[in-house]
């Protein structure tokens, strides 16, 4: 996947957002307000292509048994972020789009009823 699709993916998800929080290069994306991607976009340009996505930590350390490319969370918590290395060729475009469907989810899941109620 090429990072225009992975951000036409991730803003296609409802109340969705972009932006650059934390500095000019980490693209972040949000549901209502809260992180549930990011991309560091220096890195992606230089050929280190990844993301960093949240997960149950549980499923989080069986991604990491099961791929190579999938290893704790860059400058994140490892418990509940992962980091995706796409550029390495292991992961298809539809796993990673269901791993990004699973981050939206863990933060929607985590969020007050009446938020939830409002997606």
């Amino acid at each position: 996947m090429n990072i225009e699709q992975i951000r036409d993916y991730c803003l296609s998800k409802k109340e969705t957002s972009e932006g650059f929080p934390f500095d000019a290069d980490t693209l972040v994306f949000r549901v209502l307000g809260k992180m549930f991607a990011l991309i560091g976009l220096k890195k992606w340009e230089a050929g280190e292509k990844a993301i960093n996505l949240k997960c149950n930590p549980e499923y989080a350390l069986e991604l990491r048994e099961a791929y190579s490319s999938i290893r704790p969370g860059y400058h994140m918590s490892k418990k509940h972020w992962n980091t995706l290395y796409i550029n390495e060729g292991e992961l298809s475009p539809k796993f990673i789009c269901e791993l990004i469907d699973h981050s939206y989810d863990m933060v929607v899941k985590g969020m007050p009823k009446k938020m939830r109620d409002s997606l």
